[in-house]
């Protein structure tokens, strides 16, 4: 069996993620400590206790949701007695998810990975106007249709796939009213559902220009290793190991498109036949059956699921 680690997107956030897990091991504990230390924030009280409104923050969720993963990720090779490079081939992020994974494989140091998701969040945030920006799923059209129907939504504005998450499942991003054109028109070309996603800012999409500027100056001024094992970028949903071309692909995916779809199926061409999804939610999980049924996997976020994973290695 060949297996990768997967790391999970903005939205698996939830009041409480993490506690269990903190309570139950004190490799858990640590990542914890260390990210609320790196951030001067007490991360882990909103974390834990909400509101869940201010964890849902673009600023809070990210690091937020890194903790978690890289938290599960330290237990189960604490737990094990092994290391990343043992058990995978690849790791693979959604989004936020590439730098819990590039974390996972040591490429950033703990610290690091928690105040660049912070500055990442606050300049996403702040590069559109609340307000001007939206993103809207369509469920059953192809991703070809949905480009299509964002070309032709956009007019003298920015509209684009934002996530191809899986077979009939494309987020699109950008301005308000192009997006919202864009749902009634998917509608008309045969779309299942078009929905605007309660979101604060248009991501991966053009508008998103200036956090990109801002990743930019951020990202060249910490210090990178190659990953344990290679990471599978969302912008080319390929492998990727060095450091230099990690941080410019980095760049690149705050306004590019996350092309989760063919990621996994690049996964798969390169023998993977289990994706392990680390830390909040199945959403992964449940992209995986959907894009591959021939590809296996599990979403590993409690003390119990750690334990299971375990007793099957």
């Amino acid at each position: 069996m060949t297996r990768a680690f997967t790391f999970p997107g903005q939205g698996s956030q939830a009041v409480g993620m993490g506690k269990e897990l903190a309570d139950a091991f004190p490799a858990a504990k640590a990542v914890f400590d260390e990210v609320n230390d790196a951030l001067s924030q007490d991360l882990m009280a909103l974390m834990w206790g909400g509101p869940e409104d201010e964890l849902t923050l673009t600023e809070n969720a990210q690091p937020a949701l890194m903790a978690v993963s890289v938290a599960v990720m330290r237990t189960l090779e604490s737990e094990g007695g092994w290391s990343l490079a043992d058990k995978a081939s690849f790791v693979a992020g959604h989004s936020l998810g590439e730098y819990s994974a590039l974390a996972a494989a040591g490429t950033f140091t703990l610290a690091d990975t928690a105040r660049l998701l912070k500055t990442r969040g606050k300049a996403m945030q702040a590069a559109v106007p609340v307000g001007e920006g939206a993103m809207a799923a369509m469920l059953g059209l192809s991703f070809e249709d949905a480009q299509a129907v964002a070309a032709e939504a956009a007019g003298d504005e920015v509209c684009s796939a934002a996530n191809d998450n899986a077979d009939g499942q494309v987020v699109i991003s950008g301005s308000k009213a192009a997006v919202e054109r864009a749902a009634v028109l998917a509608k008309e070309k045969g779309a299942k559902r078009a929905m605007l996603l309660p979101v604060s800012a248009p991501f991966h999409c053009a508008l998103m220009q200036p956090a990109a500027d801002a990743m930019a100056e951020a990202l060249a001024s910490v210090d990178m290793k190659a990953p344990s094992v290679p990471v599978v970028a969302n912008v080319t949903a390929s492998a990727v190991s060095d450091p230099d071309q990690i941080r410019k692909l980095l760049v690149e995916q705050v306004t590019g498109m996350v092309r989760w779809r063919e990621s996994v199926k690049y996964l798969a061409a390169q023998g993977v036949t289990e994706l392990v999804e680390t830390g909040a939610g199945k959403v992964l999980t449940g992209l995986t059956r959907r894009i591959d049924k021939s590809v296996g996997g599990a979403a590993i976020g409690t003390p119990a699921d750690i334990t299971s994973f375990l007793e099957t290695l």
